[in-house]
């Protein structure tokens, strides 16, 4: 699921009019005048924009499907208010967006209960309805469909690190002063906060006092001056990883050891730790949610697109498509399960998933991240400079 350089999870509080670039540098026709019955514009997270997704799509019902990779949850959600409404037809983004964001501002559309609930009851059961990620407030609306999920964490190699010395240790790994140029940090910016407040013992996801926001700061600087490798490459990084160039990296998971993991580097693993400062929890876990935006012309394809994707051969497809490889929540059938070999479900670390998950908390928005972000730009450019 990354993009070649892309940072794959930014979470950059950025504002601004993007309404523009999709439906001129995108090269979509001016949805004016088009025939809406046999189009589909898909915003996604990479993996649902995989030809292998969506050209049994396209010739099953005969449609023109365009998708474009997004970068940033709130970028997205930022294009969708400045008028891509008009543009897109689906989005997909990870778990609060909807419930928080673009149902209370109207961007988006709830779904038909009497036909999409019931396929939350073929999940896995931590997703069995009502899911409240995929509900309004109210627990009355429908958002969206979830599918693809995962630990998101920090990363080893077990022949240097052993799981169980990562699991109980966790972020407190990166503050030994015997792994000083032993780690390298991945670049993903908004993960690479929240795991330094865990590793300051802070919690995330709350708001957060004075004292807080600078045990936050001494370990940014900490954790980026002691890092031998900054990269947004999570190839490059399991590289370094695998030649023994470091011992670890800081943010990672299922998501970016996946990859090595299936190509037989199965040294590479995700690590969720044990115990943390999230009422006791040490690790997160995201969970992306595809809902139908609030078009003022609305494609039929969008509802039967999210049908379609939890079809058991398609949802493997999603959970492997080019790139990453990822759990996903329909992998509570059995008819889904099937379409799995056991070097996949190692690949994605299937044997210790629910272990994790209990371990981990919701990704979720924090509320001083614009303060935290410009304390963590600063180390880094220090660091880089």
């Amino acid at each position: 699921m990354f993009n070649k350089g892309i940072n794959r999870r930014n979470f950059l509080q950025q504002t601004g009019v993007w309404a523009a670039a999709a439906a001129t540098a995108g090269g979509f026709p001016s949805l004016a005048n088009a025939a809406r019955e046999k189009e589909l514009n898909i915003y996604c997270w990479e993996g649902y924009n995989s030809d292998d997704v969506l050209d049994p799509f396209r010739r099953e019902f005969d449609a023109t499907v365009r998708a474009e990779g997004l970068t940033s949850d709130p970028d997205a959600v930022n294009r969708l208010r400045a008028g891509e409404t008009k543009v897109w037809d689906l989005v997909n983004l990870n778990n609060p967006w909807a419930r928080e964001m673009m149902w209370p501002e109207g961007l988006i559309k709830e779904l038909p209960r009497d036909r999409f609930e019931p396929m939350f009851a073929n999940m896995m059961p931590a997703f069995h309805p009502p899911y409240e990620w995929a509900m309004d407030k109210s627990g009355e609306h429908l958002l969206g469909m979830t599918q693809r999920f995962g630990p998101f964490n920090f990363v080893v190699n077990t022949n240097k690190i052993s799981r169980q010395m990562g699991e109980d240790q966790g972020f407190n790994v990166f503050l030994d002063p015997a792994m000083k140029g032993k780690y390298g940090v991945l670049t993903y910016d908004n993960w690479n906060i929240y795991h330094m407040c865990i590793a300051a013992g802070v919690h995330p996801v709350k708001s957060h006092c004075q004292a807080e926001i600078d045990a936050f700061a001494m370990v940014c600087k900490q954790i980026f001056n002691g890092a031998k490798l900054l990269t947004d490459d999570l190839v490059q990084m399991n590289l370094a990883l695998i030649n023994g160039e470091i011992d670890a990296y800081f943010t990672g998971g299922t998501y970016t050891a996946s990859p090595a993991r299936y190509d037989g580097a199965t040294q590479v693993r995700g690590i969720t730790p044990k115990s943390g400062p999230m009422n006791g929890k040490g690790g997160i876990v995201w969970i992306e949610l595809t809902s139908v935006v609030n078009h003022p012309e609305p494609s039929p394809l969008a509802e039967e697109f999210l049908a379609y994707v939890q079809r058991p051969d398609i949802s493997k497809k999603v959970a492997f498509a080019e790139g990453t490889y990822n759990p996903v929540t329909q992998m509570g059938a059995a008819k889904v399960m099937e379409q799995f070999d056991k070097d996949e479900l190692d690949a994605i670390q299937w044997n210790t998933l629910e272990e994790e998950m209990a371990n981990s908390v919701d990704y979720d928005i924090n509320p001083d991240y614009a303060a935290m972000y410009d304390i963590y730009s600063a180390a880094k450019r220090e660091r880089e400079g």
